[in-house]
């Protein structure tokens, strides 16, 4: 049985949408998963149906930014970008189906932020730092920034991580590649950082403190690099894995659920 991982449409942009979408199907069917496209322009009771069939959630990253009124910012910085209220909508809904169900869920750059905002987390709206978290405004097309990071010793994240480079204990140190102008301020109702930039700790990861609800959320893009390296295929797998083990713990007639139409 391979688990079923929703992804919402990255961005109503099509064009972007084009571009990315192929890398989380193929990370996610590389790990053994089942890609499901969630249309971000379907109903919010076609979402929850077509949500229903599926054991895991991947929300991926946008060139979007959530609106800061959602979480409390008066102040709306000039380089914070319009949101995606199609995209926004949809995340809300996968969200709380996967909370409620205790489905697993891996959150990607935009998708950790949206994920820590629906946990009334903040964000800071754009970092002003000497690390180059971003792709330069004039940068190549397949150009992309890279930097550390340091994985907290004891997080589940390390265990993922560590394993896939062969360091069993401690903090496992890794190169991300990185795409990003926003970051998370304060992490949301239990939400606990699991990773930092060593250089200037901007957060990037953090991961729910619940032990039978899988929640991780990585500010860098994992998706990129699952070709190339293990820790980025190591952070799939666990999702998948997670996905599985939610799958064979529910009730026999998950089946019938499944294979229902969106409309039924």
């Amino acid at each position: 049985m391979r688990p079923r991982i929703a992804i919402p449409i990255p961005n109503s942009d099509e064009a972007y949408t084009a571009k990315v979408m192929p890398q989380y199907r193929r990370a996610v069917e590389l790990a053994g998963g089942e890609p499901m496209e969630i249309p971000i322009s379907a109903t919010p009771n076609e979402i929850a149906q077509l949500a229903k069939g599926c054991d895991g959630v991947l929300l991926p990253g946008s060139p979007a930014d959530v609106d800061p009124q959602k979480y409390g910012s008066a102040v709306r910085d000039p380089a914070t970008a319009p949101m995606d209220v199609a995209r926004d909508d949809a995340d809300e809904l996968l969200i709380q189906d996967a909370h409620n169900m205790k489905k697993p869920i891996l959150g990607v750059c935009y998708g950790m932020q949206t994920l820590n905002v629906w946990r009334s987390g903040t964000l800071r709206q754009h970092l002003h730092t000497c690390v180059q978290h971003e792709k330069p405004k004039d940068g190549k097309q397949r150009m992309f920034t890279a930097h550390p990071v340091v994985v907290e010793a004891g997080t589940k994240l390390a265990a993922i991580v560590g394993h896939a480079i062969g360091q069993a204990h401690g903090s496992p140190k890794v190169i991300v590649n990185s795409s990003h102008h926003q970051a998370v301020d304060q992490p949301g109702d239990g939400l606990t950082v699991s990773a930092v930039c060593p250089e200037d700790g901007t957060i990037e990861a953090f991961e729910g403190t619940s032990a039978d609800h899988y929640v991780i959320g990585v500010q860098w893009h994992p998706e990129r690099s699952s070709d190339d390296d293990e820790y980025s295929k190591a952070i799939f797998r666990s999702l998948v894995e997670a996905a599985r083990e939610w799958h064979e713990m529910q009730a026999p007639d998950f089946e019938t659920i499944r294979a229902r139409k969106p409309n039924e």
